[in-house]
């Protein structure tokens, strides 16, 4: 009798695996069925976007990157460092900003213009060198001097600048060349704030980094923004970015002389707004310096949009 119940019982396991084995089997061949009717989403968006950046118009000259929002950036062109004149007014203006920001309601600190910058000026615009008029006690506000650095792009403003942040134009180099680490500009050496010493050299790809780090911060925004603005001395200065404000481009900063050619750094909105696309083209001399920069600029931004709407 005992033998007997030890027989079925092990039939009915058999029975009872053989059942799961069979249920296992038919689910199997359902989830394959199921997965080879389903869409693969990932290969077709790859794609899609491959399509896209193959199909942007990037400058047939100098180095150039781009990235939509804060996405990946491709880049075109030459990788090695070179001179960025005065693209590096924007790790200036962002060294600054984060040692004292500034609002609508808090112009930041004052600072006060001294024989020695006057001196300053005067030997920069005996070089040809980009600046804004000051006179001895001349007072400007933190914001009134960051106006006179970004849009009119005063190299004698940068000096003042550095010496009113750090103590002096060496110590706050160091404070530039520490952010530009902290923000993975790995290919960035900065030996100056506003960029004509031809050391000063980066890549456009480390560049369109500080461009996205740089417009986070409002108050920068603001500024890159303005057409004109007016600086006590100096009175009206206007912005030499001539594409502001035409087909959603909202800023930021354009160089350029000799050693760097023309160099622009830009953010557009995408014809949706739903994005900004930043870009930015170095090394440009198709005919005048910053109108080949701008030309590059606008064919790059436009060729963007056009891929990703």
């Amino acid at each position: 009798m005992s033998a007997t119940v030890y027989v079925s019982r092990g039939r009915r396991r058999r029975r009872r695996a053989m059942a799961v084995l069979v249920l296992l089997l038919a689910g199997l061949t359902s989830w394959r069925a199921a997965e080879a009717l389903a869409p693969a989403p990932a290969t077709p968006s790859v794609a899609v976007s491959a399509r896209g950046w193959a199909s942007v118009d990037w400058p047939a000259q100098g180095a150039a990157a781009a990235s939509l929002g804060h996405g990946h950036v491709h880049v075109s062109g030459s990788t090695q460092p070179s001179p960025i004149a005065s693209l590096a007014k924007v790790m200036t203006a962002l060294v600054v900003l984060r040692s004292r920001p500034v609002s609508a309601q808090d112009p930041g600190f004052t600072i006060t213009i001294t024989s020695d910058d006057v001196a300053d000026t005067e030997r920069r615009k005996a070089d040809g060198q980009s600046v804004v008029a000051v006179v001895s006690g001349e007072k400007l506000t933190e914001r009134q001097a960051l106006q006179a650095l970004l849009l009119p792009s005063a190299n004698n403003i940068a000096v003042a600048l550095a010496r009113a942040v750090s103590g002096g134009v060496a110590a706050f180099v160091d404070e530039m060349n520490a952010a530009a680490r902290r923000l993975g500009m790995t290919s960035t050496r900065y030996t100056d704030p506003s960029g004509y010493d031809p050391g000063t050299v980066s890549t456009a790809h480390d560049q369109l980094l500080l461009a996205r780090a740089a417009m986070r911060i409002d108050a920068f925004a603001a500024i890159a923004a303005e057409h004109s603005a007016v600086i006590p001395q100096a009175g009206i200065v206007r912005n030499t970015d001539r594409l502001l404000g035409q087909d959603g481009f909202i800023g930021i900063k354009t160089g350029s002389d000799q050693a760097a050619g023309g160099c622009f750094m830009f953010a557009a909105r995408s014809y949706n707004k739903r994005q900004i696309v930043y870009g930015v083209v170095l090394g440009q001399r198709d005919g005048p310096l910053i109108p080949a920069a701008l030309d590059a600029a606008r064919r790059l931004a436009d060729t963007v949009r056009a891929a990703f709407g």
